[in-house]
């Protein structure tokens, strides 16, 4: 959990400072894969048992489903021991109720098969454990790349997951082909001195675990909210009109953005009524091939095959009536006939400066430099320094 090492600190028992143990902090991963409990003020019918199963979540999202056998009161947030093999983990309860009946389905849990159990709510000495445990995760992550390095070995160690009583550590790590580990198992066992687990993920569930912000500014949906990963193709991004640059289109993980499927459905919806791009027109003038279209504006643009720097604009309506006179054998003279002038809209350059910033460029322009000011020095030599004198009277006089 983000508790123990959240981004706006904890303090010693491992509480919060943001959240304080609420799980709604959005600072690091207390918000990831969260439900909103819609049944909690809701009383059951009588008579009726609340279901026994509640879902408890690990480290980075990691969500499992247990049965509440010895009957404990359980709510959202409290921290429970669980059965685990072997020893027991330590998690903390995320949803309680009828929900948790309906996520068992839409994971494919049988509610009425076998889960693990809760042994008990967690005492001061498991949680003291499991922040230790969970304090020795990121030194020891560092040194176990360290060591895979020193075997050559094409992977990279993502993640390091200890268990609750500190008797596992799970060592998450991807890579491209098959690799042989067995070595690296025993300098691991022999280094960390804890039973070891490796476990290999993908490309995409390595950004869901360690979490980040896209390029929208939000959480990643992996790691917040999506919990199925579909294939995503380049022909998405044709038919949104993207260009199929990797480096805008492709994700954290590596590959295409998950949210390329999001509209993609609208899109095929509106490319029903647009001809296929693929369809030529057959004019007097010459073939015409198809260059670009406008979903929403309803515009499609045409150049000639021996002319492709000029582009002639068409409607979807025009296209249509164009191929049901080709369909008949017949040619129309020019795409000129059908064709729109798009209007230009006039670029206004009368930028006025009401911010009050300065100019772009005022660091371009040469300083002026500045003539030190003469200051007239008083005339010393004068002996009679009476303005109303004869002699400044006769200096003054007009001359005749």
């Amino acid at each position: 959990m983000a508790c123990t090492n959240c981004s706006t600190g904890s303090t010693k028992d491992g509480t919060p400072r943001g959240c304080k143990n609420n799980g709604t902090c959005g600072t690091d991963s207390c918000n990831k894969l969260t439900v909103f409990d819609w049944l909690s003020n809701m009383s059951l019918p009588g008579g009726q048992e609340p279901f026994n199963c509640v879902e408890v979540r690990f480290k980075n999202g990691r969500k499992e489903f247990y049965r509440n056998a010895e009957k404990l009161t359980l709510s959202i947030g409290d921290i429970v021991a669980t059965d685990a093999s072997p020893g027991h983990d330590v998690g903390i309860v995320t949803l309680t109720g009828e929900l948790v009946k309906i996520q068992m389905k839409k994971k494919n849990v049988d509610p009425d098969g076998e889960v693990g159990k809760i042994y008990r709510k967690a005492t001061q000495k498991d949680i003291d454990i499991w922040i230790e445990a969970r304090d020795r995760e990121e030194p020891m992550k560092v040194r176990a790349r360290e060591i895979a390095i020193s075997l050559n070995l094409e992977m990279k160690i993502s993640d390091i997951e200890f268990q609750g009583d500190a008797s596992k550590a799970t060592f998450y790590y991807t890579a491209n082909d098959r690799v042989d580990f067995r070595q690296l198992i025993k300098d691991f066992a022999k280094e960390f001195n804890t039973r070891i687990e490796m476990k290999q993920v993908g490309f995409r569930q390595e950004a869901a675990r360690l979490g980040g912000v896209g390029s929208c500014g939000r959480e990643l949906c992996c790691s917040t909210w999506l919990t199925d990963f579909r294939s995503v193709n380049t022909s998405a991004a044709r038919y949104q009109q993207l260009s199929l640059n990797p480096q805008k289109l492709a994700g954290q993980c590596g590959k295409l953005k998950c949210c390329l499927n999001y509209e993609l459905d609208t899109y095929l919806d509106a490319l029903k009524d647009f001809p296929e791009t693929e369809t030529k027109l057959y004019t007097e003038k010459g073939d015409a091939v198809c260059q670009k279209l406008d979903i929403f504006k309803g515009l499609m643009w045409f150049a000639y095959t021996n002319d492709f720097a000029h582009w002639h604009v068409l409607q979807v309506e025009q296209v249509k009536e164009i191929i049901a006179i080709n369909k008949q054998k017949k040619k129309i003279a020019a795409l000129e006939e059908f064709a729109i002038e798009a209007p230009e809209e006039a670029v206004e350059n009368n930028f006025q400066n009401v911010v009050g910033q300065d100019s772009l460029t005022r660091f371009d322009r040469p300083k002026k430099k500045k003539r030190p000011s003469k200051k007239r020095k008083p005339n010393n030599s004068n002996p009679n320094p009476n303005p109303n004198s004869n002699s400044s009277k006769e200096k003054n006089a007009p001359k005749k």
